[in-house]
């Protein structure tokens, strides 16, 4: 252990008095911390001055007209950018972007292209389309650049976003007011238009089987006007007949007025004269009674005359018969005629049929006094007892031949002559106005016949209706359930006011809202302020792992021109503590050049430096030991694990960023535990972390001294070799 001592202090005084040695050692101590710090610095805030990277923004927007409104979006995106510092904006043609793009003078470019402004404008059509930003950027400036520049190009992309969503939003959600407000004002109608549902959904059967039913009337109605079109020519036909009848029944009843009025004189002249002879029989029969009638002595009456007298008043009454008779053949022959313009025609034949009852009573009556007188004239003689009781036969009938002769007389003054000529004018009447209906009937059959044809045509066409109505009727009725179960659910699930309430917002705080929806509450646990302050761990890290390199480099791991002999161990534990000394110095200078000279943020300065310490002892152990046990090759190695560690152990880029093989070697590099370590001091120390970075770090130490202090020996004789051929190539010292 003495001579161990022996060996570093022999070294201090060999520094200390040779003042070539102390120059070196003091660049050797000083080297490490200007290759930090002026990494450090360099990197210390870079994304703090992207202001000064230039890219270039073209304007090709040629604008666009939506809904009456012209928009400019690629202007209001310029005014917009010329107020952003992030970048260093250059408003220029493409031209001149493209060229300084290409000659490196820009970092990027940004081209708005012709159609920006429209197709933003398509957000209202139904297929709306994307606007494109084209972003231009020369990758083979800088590796960092792209990166900032792509960052600046998204932001005005989600900037355009931003205000794009925001203004659509503020829209919809003025629109969304405007119908919350107009939903509360028509809630009662709503409310009616779910009871009319519900109700036409209840109603939907009923309305089914109104349809079948209207399908069939509807038939029934085509064939009836079908039947009522076949119909008219008859009607034309039937209504001209008609006319023809009425005017030659007008010409028939004018003949038997006629007819009458000539007849009628007779007849009462023959009614006259009977009525006369009936007066003259009265009177032979009431001289014949009051004659005192003596058969032997003869007859003073004159019975011939009398039976002459009956004869005449029977002529005279068959002549009357005759007369009526013949104006009943006249009113038979016109009845077919007037039957049906004429409903009361009958009436007038049973008057006449009356009459002439009476008059073939009355003629039987005369006929049966005829007879009695002539069987008075022939028994007067013979039978004379009899003669009282025949002439009271014979007078008991003429008095009823003289009733009914007056009966007869007065009922035809008083009935049959009136009526006759009162149903002659009404039937004249009747032709008259059935004669005005029946060319009102020929005027209006045209009209009828369009209607008809207009009907046919509107029933044909509702017709179609119905049956595309009826065959619709399934897809109604399902749509009609389908609607009214959406209003069941829709009240299950949602209440009108509730909904009526979300609708009624504030447009312009919706507005906002949807321009940011989403607010990135920031919290820095370990708050690192800067890049360079972030980057302070592995540059330190790094520049002691350089220092030790550079002392391995100078400085001789050997003792040479001493007089006393020391074994391997002695002089690899003697000249490992110069070395870590010096490695030492070097860590105390770098951390405090962090802290003072920087300024970098350090959480925890003290324990910023004695982790430095910690990292310099096994860093300077564990070259120092590549280097004192294998040579030259050693040096090789030490190399090679700094390129490895610089690669693998996550001091740039997450471990998990890494390809699989650095990934793979991360564990087993010290630098993964000692840049760790250094950032336990710069953000906050977490103990659990430290002493897992510390124990491996220490661990690392302890192989590294096993190697060089028990195997340094043993592994020199079989190097030895190795140090001789590389000597003598004149090449290696």
């Amino acid at each position: 252990m003495k001579s161990t001592w022996n060996i570093f202090w022999n070294d201090i005084k060999n520094i200390g008095t040779n003042w070539v040695a102390a120059i070196l050692i003091g660049g050797l101590i000083l080297l490490p911390s200007l290759y930090a710090w002026f990494n450090i610095s360099a990197s210390f805030d870079p994304y703090g001055h992207t202001d000064q990277i230039p890219v270039g923004v073209v304007n090709l927007d040629e604008g666009a007209t939506v809904r009456d409104e012209t928009i400019h979006i690629g202007d209001d995106l310029v005014e917009s950018l010329k107020e952003n510092k992030s970048l260093d904006w250059h408003f220029v043609d493409k031209d001149k972007a493209m060229e300084k793009l290409e000659y490196g003078d820009y970092f990027a470019v940004i081209v708005i292209p012709e159609d920006f402004s429209e197709s933003l404008g398509t957000v209202i059509e139904p297929e709306p389309k994307k606007a494109n930003v084209e972003y231009y950027v020369n990758e083979k400036i800088n590796a960092i650049a792209p990166k900032i520049t792509e960052k600046g190009a998204s932001v005005i992309v989600q900037e355009i976003s931003s205000n794009f969503i925001s203004t659509v939003n503020g829209i919809i959600f003025e629109k969304f007011n405007d119908l919350g407000i107009e939903l509360e004002e028509n809630l009662p109608d709503i409310e009616r238009f779910e009871d009319y549902i519900f109700t036409l959904e209840d109603n939907l059967p009923e309305i089914h089987r109104m349809l079948s039913e209207t399908i069939d009337d509807s038939d029934v109605a085509k064939q009836l006007i079908d039947k009522a079109q076949g119909l008219i020519p008859k009607v034309e036909e039937t209504t001209t007949s008609g006319l023809e009848t009425i005017d030659q029944t007008t010409e028939f009843l004018q003949e038997a007025e006629d007819r009458l009025n000539e007849v009628a004189p007779k007849i009462d002249e023959e009614l006259e004269h009977i009525q006369q002879m009936i007066t003259d029989t009265n009177e032979f029969v009431r001289t014949f009674d009051s004659t005192n009638l003596d058969l032997n002595e003869g007859n003073p009456l004159d019975s011939d005359r009398a039976i002459g007298q009956i004869d005449d008043m029977i002529q005279s009454v068959q002549a009357v018969e005759e007369s009526l008779r013949e104006l009943q053949q006249q009113g038979d022959d016109n009845g077919d005629q007037q039957e049906d313009e004429q409903p009361d025609g009958g009436s007038n034949q049973e008057i006449m049929e009356q009459a002439l009852d009476e008059l073939e009573n009355m003629e039987q009556n005369l006929v049966q006094l005829q007879e009695q007188m002539k069987e008075y004239q022939s028994f007067l003689i013979s039978k004379q007892e009899e003669i009282d009781s025949i002439v009271d036969t014979l007078k008991d009938r003429t008095e009823t031949v003289n009733e009914q002769i007056d009966e007869f007389v007065s009922y035809y003054k008083e009935t049959i002559e009136p009526t006759v000529q009162e149903e002659v004018s009404r039937a004249k009447q009747t032709l008259t106005e059935a004669r005005e209906i029946l060319v009102e009937i020929q005027t209006t059959i045209p009209e009828v016949e369009q209607m008809l044809s207009r009907t046919d045509a509107n029933l044909s066409e509702g017709q179609d209706m119905l049956h595309y109505v009826s065959n619709e009727f399934p897809y109604v009725n399902d749509k009609v359930k389908e609607i009214a179960e959406r209003i069941r659910d829709l009240q299950a699930d949602t209440d009108m006011d509730d909904l009526i309430q979300l609708l009624q917002n504030d447009p312009e705080a919706e507005r906002g809202f949807f321009a940011e929806p989403v607010v990135l509450n920031e919290n820095k646990l370990f708050p690192i302020p800067n890049y360079g302050t972030g980057m302070t761990p592995f540059y330190t890290v790094l520049s002691i792992w350089v220092g030790g390199l550079l002392l391995i480099s100078l400085l001789s791991t050997d003792i040479h021109h001493h007089r006393e002999a020391f074994t391997g161990r002695q002089i690899y534990f003697g000249r490992l503590l110069t070395f870590m000394s010096i490695g030492f110095l070097q860590t105390i200078i770098v951390t405090l050049g962090d802290n003072l000279l920087l300024k970098v943020t350090v959480s925890e300065p003290i324990w910023f430096i004695l982790f430095g310490l910690l990292c310099s002892a096994v860093f300077i152990t564990i070259v120092y030991t590549l280097v004192s046990v294998f040579g030259d090759v050693g040096k090789a190695m030490a190399i090679v694990l700094l390129v490895l560690q610089i690669a693998g152990s996550g001091g740039t880029y997450p471990v998990v960023l890494l390809p699989e093989f650095f990934q793979a070697i991360n564990p087993f590099l010290p630098f993964t535990y000692a840049i760790d370590l250094m950032r336990e001091a710069v953000g906050g120390i977490v103990w659990r972390r430290a002493f897992h970075d510390i124990l491996f770090l220490l661990l690392f130490g302890c192989i590294a001294i096993v190697l060089g202090g028990f195997l340094k020996e043993t592994i020199n004789k079989h190097t030895n070799k190795l140090k001789e051929k590389s000597k003598k190539s004149g090449l290696f010292h």
